[in-house]
């Protein structure tokens, strides 16, 4: 327990100037590493770290999208104009997935049978959430009004959940008696699952009234309140994803960068589905 409070603060204290200076380069150099540090993770636990062919491709891709979503969000490629998120996540998330499938059974079908083909299909999804899920933190940050402040939701929301979740079901669930899917992560209880989502709404509608009186928009709390929701079962759902998939591959974490707490995956999974799925909510409703 010491060692993993420690590391919690570490990575609070690394993650406080990205969040701060956001809108400078150490945003995206930071998502790039991350991206990196992800996919290697994600290629050793599949046991394909070494099939160069498609870690090459897939690290290009996490050192430079980053790069790219901010590039294009900065209307660089249009002085007059800021690509819509909504359209524009769309469109290039559905030409790089169609990219990336074809690239990966292109290679998975001459190889002859030296990849299995479930591993290739796991890569697949595992590699483009891992993508679309750092990268659609640049997307929200800088393209939607107010979308500078409102993407610190995507972390309020993920934490709020997961500490909560935590202390909840320490608490409520002693004894786990109501285990919420055992088969996958035998520790999670559905009153931690509850208790997540309830303080997530808590501190997002505290978030949104922060907004309120700190900032020049006004914020819809309902939205704020629905947001929580959502975020928080997203989060959830995140967070049990990439246990399946440990789970299936028989490891406990994804690498030890984090001592006692994992590795990226382990730390960010639920991040990256909060914020696809915040990516998504704000392309339909307005927070501000």
């Amino acid at each position: 327990m010491k060692q993993r409070v420690i590391t919690g603060i570490i990575v609070i204290l690394i993650m406080i100037p990205i969040l701060l200076f956001a809108q400078t380069p150490v945003l995206p150099v930071a998502i790039a590493i991350g991206s990196v540090i992800a996919m290697f993770e994600i290629m050793r636990c599949i046991g394909m770290q070494k099939a160069y062919a498609f870690a090459v491709p897939l690290y290009a891709l996490a050192l430079s999208l980053p790069f790219l979503s901010r590039f294009m969000a900065l209307g660089s490629l249009n002085a007059n104009a800021k690509p819509d998120s909504a359209r524009h996540l769309a469109q290039y998330g559905a030409i790089l997935m169609i990219i990336i499938l074809f690239y990966f059974f292109t290679i998975a079908i001459f190889s002859k049978g030296k990849y299995d083909l479930s591993n290739v299909c796991v890569l697949f999804a595992t590699s483009f959430y891992i993508l679309m899920g750092f990268n659609s933190i640049i997307i929200l940050h800088d393209n939607e009004e107010g979308g500078h402040v409102l993407y610190l939701a995507i972390f309020i929301s993920a934490w709020m959940t997961d500490v909560f979740a935590y202390f909840c079901g320490m608490l409520l669930g002693r004894g786990g008696k109501h285990k919420l899917i055992p088969d996958v992560s035998p520790k999670k209880t559905v009153e931690g699952s509850i208790g997540g989502t309830v303080f997530c709404v808590i501190g997002m509608v505290i978030f949104g009234m922060l907004c309120n009186w700190l900032t020049k928009y006004d914020s819809n709390i309902l939205m704020f309140a629905v947001g929580g929701i959502l975020a928080s079962i997203v989060s959830q759902v995140g967070d049990l994803l990439m246990s399946f998939v440990k789970r299936h591959y028989g490891i406990k974490d994804f690498s030890q960068l984090f001592p006692g707490h994992g590795g990226v995956l382990d730390r960010f999974d639920s991040i990256l589905a909060v914020s696809i799925a915040m990516m998504c909510l704000t392309t339909f409703v307005d927070f501000f």
